[in-house]
């Protein structure tokens, strides 16, 4: 196989590129609304900020990862409640009902289907029904 005549094919090699997340970061402030950083196999890879507490929702069809880049972030389940530092991660899995907190402004980033809806099928102030892509 000649591989130089592969990545010429390959649009998506065209347009591959690196991306410094903490650069993203500085790109925004608002709270809570995840952004779009990439795409891959039919997930997104979002970075948000967020503080204080998010809404009780689930995902009924889409499992969901935080990985937390900086600061602290609890997420609350019905019966129970995990903290994650800076370098860990978590997998919420599809249908459980969870309730992030951050005491102080945690940046995270969320690994999901693209299908996600923000808060489920939940509707508050807090609920982003685009994402927008940085």
């Amino acid at each position: 196989m000649n591989l130089s005549n592969y990545y010429f094919k390959n649009t998506n090699y065209l347009h591959m590129n690196k991306i410094n997340i903490h650069k993203k970061f500085k790109l925004f402030n608002d709270q809570w609304s995840p952004k779009v950083i990439g795409e891959l196999n039919g997930q997104a890879v979002k970075i948000a900020k967020v503080k204080g507490e998010f809404v009780w929702h689930n995902h009924e069809h889409e499992d969901e990862l935080f990985y937390i880049i900086r600061g602290t972030l609890k997420i609350e389940f019905r019966d129970r409640t995990i903290e994650l530092n800076e370098g860990e991660m978590l997998i919420v899995p599809k249908g459980v009902e969870h309730k992030p907190i951050a005491e102080e402004e945690v940046w995270l980033m969320l690994f999901e289907p693209i299908s996600t809806k923000h808060t489920g099928t939940v509707k508050s102030e807090l609920t982003v029904e685009k994402y927008e892509y940085l």
